[in-house]
């Protein structure tokens, strides 16, 4: 990259630090996830209610430490003691429960923090939730927990667990309490979060810690992320989210915590109901649920598109290695199954390959002749114990399959909790194998199709910490996600890179002068387009010689100064799609061409009405070498800057083959992006035509993400079409939008 310097990791927004004027993520909260010991606020003799059911829990499941119930109306409660007030409990009290109603918990913390109480889990709701004095509420809530330096968990939540032995806290009003394990839980939902422990119980999945967030008042996920990441005994995060507090901290956070812990998450709000109206490409193009997506990849997180699919990644990655590549051996006693496993894992990256000569000759040794040694393995209805046993360490120490899926359907012959045996010990042979060969196991998956004799057989595959799915597509899909992020494990982190050869004084001029024209108005103005040509000059991007004509004869003087053939567009401020308004006019080889043009354009815009819309036109050279992209930024109220790249033109929103990130970006998302479009073999040179410039394409990108990022007041914008040239010529912007606004404070 021309004239610029690199910086390592992308630099804190203002916005960030303001958030973070709270205690640094993680801290605090000891208290909460290893208290000392409890009191719970609104402990109720009754089991059938939510303070009745959460004191029940702490009791039946062995809190180790001290519990005081408080409750004013009763001294004593499922036979322990009571106090009437916080105060009044003799000891010192590091978590406090409250189950109070939602008028009574400020009074109740102002409490809690004189008594010295070190966190609280505010199960009540009341608070932001009912949206009126429910705000203030919690606002109230937080600057008292902030004065007395207490973390708070909720509002409006289920409560929080921890299954480790020294602690064994259940905290919650949930049926449920799962087994001790190495996965930690955050749900933004209390009634999801009820489900989710119920789910985790009956998959026999082990869980560290359960947090139900709530409102995410004081607490939210970006601190429990930091808490979990210095956490010996979790191994994994699974998230439920519904909304992101800080998604550039969240990008921080989970992009580190990633590298040693898997983090898995399911956000709901998919759908385009979310979407907000925009006037550029880019805007139109960038929903909120594409931005979540974006996040995720670019964090390492691996996103699921239900909660059945989110446990059945964490089946894999809690009980086996993460892969270390695409390939998969298949194993199956009946042929149906394995096409059905092969074509969901080819549909989800994961190639079916060709079994090694020598791993077939040792499946022929033992199969019978009927049996079929490529790759999937079908082993036929016959198979035996054995076979499966011999097959899975055969299989599983094949030097092209990097992981194994074993298919089984119970037919009358054999029995289930063999077969399961079976497979345990095949893959253990395997293991050993390639440990005395200096080698690392290979992930192994299982599926029992069916209901018969499953139970029986699953709790020999979890004992040998091998996941069973009821279908071969959920075990590929699994699989598949798991494979994703071992590929972004092995893939560098990427550097912010600092464009030291731009003009910052030219442009903060050039947004002054237009947030100045749209004072009077809404607060926002278009760039002239002059003024878009003097923006991307200051910032090294390339844009043809281009004349504003607000008549048809500056047009054509325009046009000559500039030499045949040009193009003649609309300039609007409010008229994105040109084409669609006979905007735009091609290859006009003389004055009376560029005439005609600007005739037509005008006389097409009086018939739609819109000729009040129309501030003129511009007169540029006709360039046509080149591949159309665009490259394009909107600014998301909740994620900040957005950026585009994908194939431009007129088609953009046809095909909508556009690749999506988060501000900032690393020179490793600029790549992917121009890589992750179906389009991106154009660049490559497809079918003859000469290739792209990509290198310069790439560093425009990261132009624009580095100008966005240091002008907050640029709200949208659009290179489209951005021509990339031959390799070494370069890229070329032969339109460009640019809307400012003035910039709101975090």
């Amino acid at each position: 990259m021309s004239k610029s310097e690199v910086v390592t990791s992308a630099p804190h927004s203002p916005a960030a630090d303001a958030i973070l004027s709270k205690p640094p993520g993680g801290a605090g909260l000891e208290a909460v996830f290893r208290p000392k010991s409890i009191a719970v606020i609104g402990a109720s003799r009754d089991r059938s209610t939510v303070g009745g059911a959460l004191f029940h829990n702490l009791l039946k499941h062995d809190f180790q430490g001290p519990i005081y119930p408080v409750n004013p109306k009763s001294t004593v409660v499922q036979s322990v003691r009571a106090y009437p007030t916080i105060s009044d409990v003799p000891e010192a009290v590091d978590l406090v429960i409250m189950v109070v109603p939602g008028k009574f918990v400020n009074a109740t913390l102002e409490e809690c923090g004189r008594k010295g109480v070190k966190a609280a889990v505010v199960i009540s709701a009341g608070f932001k939730e009912i949206g009126g004095e429910g705000i203030a509420r919690e606002r109230e809530m937080v600057q008292i927990a902030r004065r007395y330096g207490m973390r708070v968990i909720g509002p409006n939540c289920l409560g929080v667990l921890n299954t480790e032995a020294g602690v064994s806290m259940d905290a919650t009003f949930a049926p449920q309490y799962p087994p001790p394990g190495p996965i930690a839980f955050s749900s933004q939902s209390g009634a999801l979060g009820l489900a989710i422990l119920e789910y985790a119980t009956a998959l026999n999945i082990g869980i560290s810690h359960f947090v139900s967030v709530g409102n995410k008042a004081d607490v939210s996920g970006n601190d429990l992320l930091e808490f979990w990441s210095r956490d010996e005994g979790t191994r994994m995060v699974l998230l439920y989210l519904e909304s992101f507090g800080n998604p550039r901290r969240f990008l921080e956070i989970a992009r580190r915590v990633g590298r040693t812990k898997p983090i898995v998450a399911v956000k709901s709000g998919r759908t385009a109901a979310g979407m907000r109206a925009a006037s550029s490409h880019t805007g139109s193009l960038a929903g909120a649920d594409s931005a979540v997506t974006a996040l995720c990849h670019q964090a390492g997180v691996i996103r699921t598109d239900t909660m059945e699919e989110m446990f059945d990644v964490a089946m894999v990655l809690a009980n086996q290695p993460v892969p270390t590549g695409n390939r998969v051996g298949i194993i199956t006693n009946a042929g149906g199954p394995a096409i059905m496993a092969t074509d969901a894992c080819e549909s989800n990256g994961i190639e079916v390959v060709t079994l090694a000569d020598e791993t077939r000759k040792a499946l022929q040794a033992f199969l019978p002749a009927e049996a079929s040694t490529r790759n999937p393995v079908d082993m036929i209805a016959s198979a035996t114990a054995e076979s499966f046993e011999k097959a899975v360490r055969i299989v599983a120490n094949d030097p092209n399959v990097d992981s194994l899926i074993v298919l089984y359907v119970p037919p009358i012959v054999t029995n289930p909790l063999e077969i399961a045996q079976a497979i345990v010990r095949g893959n253990e042979e395997a293991k050993a194998d390639r440990a005395a060969a200096g080698l690392g196991p290979k992930p192994v998956l299982s599926c029992f199709l069916g209901s018969h004799g499953v139970p029986e057989g699953l709790r020999s595959l979890q004992a040998g910490h091998i996941p069973s799915y009821t279908f071969p597509e959920a075990a590929a899909i699994a699989l598949a996600r798991a494979v994703k992020y071992g590929q972004w494990l092995q893939s560098p982190d990427g550097k912010v890179p600092e464009f030291t050869d731009v003009d910052r004084g030219a442009t903060r001029q050039l947004i002054d002068q237009a947030l100045a024209r749209g004072a009077a108005g809404d607060g926002s103005s278009w760039l002239t387009p002059d003024e878009v040509a003097w923006l991307l000059a200051a910032w090294r991007i390339t844009t043809p010689a281009i004349a504003f004509a607000r008549t048809a004869d500056e047009a054509v003087t325009s046009a000559e100064r500039l030499g045949f053939p040009v193009a003649v567009k609309l300039a609007s401020d409010t008229l994105t799609h040109k084409s669609d308004v006979g905007g735009v006019r091609l290859d006009l080889r003389n004055s009376k061409d560029v005439r005609d043009a600007f005739v037509a354009i005008e006389t097409k815009l009086t018939q739609l009405g819109k000729r009040d819309q129309m501030q003129g036109v511009t007169v540029q050279p006709m360039i046509r070498e080149g591949i159309e992209t665009i490259v394009g930024m909107t600014r998301d109220p909740s994620f900040g800057p957005l950026i585009l790249f994908g194939l431009g033109g007129v088609q953009v929103e046809l095909l909508k083959d556009v690749a999506l990130r988060v501000h900032p970006l690393t020179d490793k998302d600029a790549a992917e992006m121009v890589r992750a479009i179906r389009g991106a073999k154009l660049l490559d040179g497809y079918r003859g035509a000469p290739p792209g410039d990509v290198a310069r394409l790439e560093e425009v990108i990261l132009r624009l993400s580095q100008l966005v990022g240091e002008f907050p007041e640029i709200a949208e914008m659009d290179l489209n079409p951005l021509k990339v040239q031959a390799p070494g010529k370069g890229c070329i912007a032969l339109d460009a939008r640019v809307l400012v606004r003035a910039a709101t404070k975090a």
